[in-house]
């Protein structure tokens, strides 16, 4: 292909050939081959007039797309459906007459599109439980190696690098739970007809109700549903469109999360992504090892977040049984939602799969702070040791305020423990282990450990082939 056309990069560059392809015309025009001949299937079986041959004409041709034809009709016709049944009436002449028997134009487009959310939904599923697996070994690896927690981004009690981990990890799972719901919720839209009363398919079979009842059913299960939507207009729910957008966002939040903390973390070189042997992290500065994974990652995920107030603006604006403002906006934002989270739990898995850990990094920083995390034992210590509860604690005030001011002006270590033991207040307290971390972290070890025990083992369980299968490779 020439370089004089813009391209998009989700597809040049991020996305997987997987998620490409589900979302290629390819695709989408043959799956509405197949929805045509399952119309003529099912309308054959209930006694219309069309033949087997004429079904097996159909069935012939469902890949054997000719789109120069159809771009040729749609240039005349300025109708994208029409102009395919005519470029498949053309391939399949002995059954032109039978081809959309009784069908609107969202018979083939709406249903394609809810299989082509189905594939996708199962994809990305795919490529987030091989993450939450990855971030789960991770957390194990490091359950235990203490390190400062943040709130406010301002040290605070230690927390383990592993207990981190696990927080993202369980964003992922949350959003596991809700990328299930959509899949398990995902219905079909059937045979409805034009506005949805199935009027037209309701006179090809003179009257019957109960055929038309069957055409629905037979022509959902020959798609894979297991049940159509209840009721639509002419289209089903854009809500659906919506929830599944949410659902997508969702992800793309968790995934902008656990980036920026590596973003975070890599600027105080405690943890680093994976970095190329030949790879340049400044075209000026060759010293440079650049976060530039994550904040591919950030960038991606941010775009698809985003994505999100499209489907829910496109669905409030559905007047009546439909009206077509929603055609060009769901072309758009149903793949990109879909190829730019695809491409961003790729990066996640890529970079959790070469995370780097500098332990000793982490534990210099943390004993810079360590002190301060301190005094809260050392406090109740010196109460059991007889001391005045209020006395001491202004006395760790004082201390701990002159300490910080050294570090802050004079760049000084921290020495608020020598204070405390020249301190004849804390003359009874013991603070030769005041400065082991280990003592800090609570039960940060063991929570991870139930974490991966009640959490995690199940996922893996349900899903050991999507953890054994192939995973997409980072190409830029």
């Amino acid at each position: 292909m020439g370089q004089d056309r813009y391209e998009n990069p989700l597809i040049t560059r991020y996305a997987s050939d997987e998620m490409a392809t589900i979302w290629s015309a390819q695709r989408k025009h043959s799956t509405w081959r197949r929805l045509w001949v399952a119309l003529a299937e099912a309308e054959r079986e209930l006694r219309l007039d069309i033949s087997a041959e004429q079904i097996a004409e159909l069935a012939d041709a469902v890949d054997d797309i000719d789109f120069d034809a159809a771009a040729r009709f749609e240039a005349e016709l300025r109708h994208d459906v029409m102009a395919h049944v005519h470029a498949y009436g053309d391939r399949c002449p002995n059954a032109r007459s039978i081809i959309h028997l009784g069908a609107t134009s969202c018979y083939v487009t709406d249903n394609t599109d809810l299989i082509l959310l189905r594939d996708s939904l199962q994809a990305i599923r795919r490529g987030l439980v091989q993450v939450i697996d990855q971030l789960a070994k991770f957390a194990a690896e490091y359950r235990d190696l203490p390190c400062l927690g943040f709130t406010h981004l301002q040290p605070a009690q230690p927390t383990t690098v592993g207990k981190r981990a696990t927080l993202w990890c369980y964003d992922l799972v949350l959003d596991l739970a809700e990328i299930e719901h959509r899949i398990e919720s995902l219905k079909f839209r059937g045979v409805k007809g034009t506005t949805g009363t199935q009027a037209s398919f309701l006179q090809l079979f003179d009257g019957d109700h109960g055929k038309v009842e069957q055409l629905d059913r037979l022509v959902t299960a020959k798609l894979g549903f297991n049940e159509s939507y209840a009721v639509t207009g002419q289209t089903y729910s854009r809500k659906i469109d919506a929830q599944v957008l949410e659902c997508l966002g969702g992800i793309a939040q968790s995934a902008h999360k656990m980036g920026t903390d590596m973003r975070l973390l890599q600027h105080r070189k405690e943890i680093e992504e994976p970095f190329g042997k030949k790879q340049i992290g400044s075209s000026a500065m060759a010293y440079k090892r650049n976060p530039m994974r994550s904040e591919r990652m950030c960038s991606l995920a941010r775009f698809a977040m985003n994505l999100v107030a499209n489907g829910a603006d496109t669905f409030a604006t559905q007047w009546m049984e439909r009206t077509l403002d929603d055609s060009a906006n769901r072309r758009l934002t149903l793949p990109q939602a879909f190829l730019a989270v695809d491409a961003s739990l790729i990066l996640y898995r890529n970079i959790v799969d070469g995370l780097v850990v500098y332990p000793q990094v982490i534990t210099k920083h943390l004993l810079e702070e360590l002190p301060f995390m301190a005094t809260e034992e050392i406090l109740m210590a010196g109460v059991q040791a007889g001391g005045d509860r209020q006395d001491l604690h202004e006395r760790i005030r004082v201390h701990s305020q002159e300490a910080g001011r050294q570090v802050k002006e004079q760049g000084a270590a921290n020495d608020l423990i020598k204070r405390l033991q020249a301190d004849p207040a804390f003359s009874a307290v013991d603070l030769t282990d005041a400065l082991d971390a280990q003592r800090y972290i609570g039960r940060a070890p063991e929570q991870v450990d139930e974490f991966v025990t009640e959490i995690i083992t199940p996922i893996r369980e349900r899903y050991t082939a999507d953890l054994n299968g192939e995973t997409a490779n980072v190409r830029v």
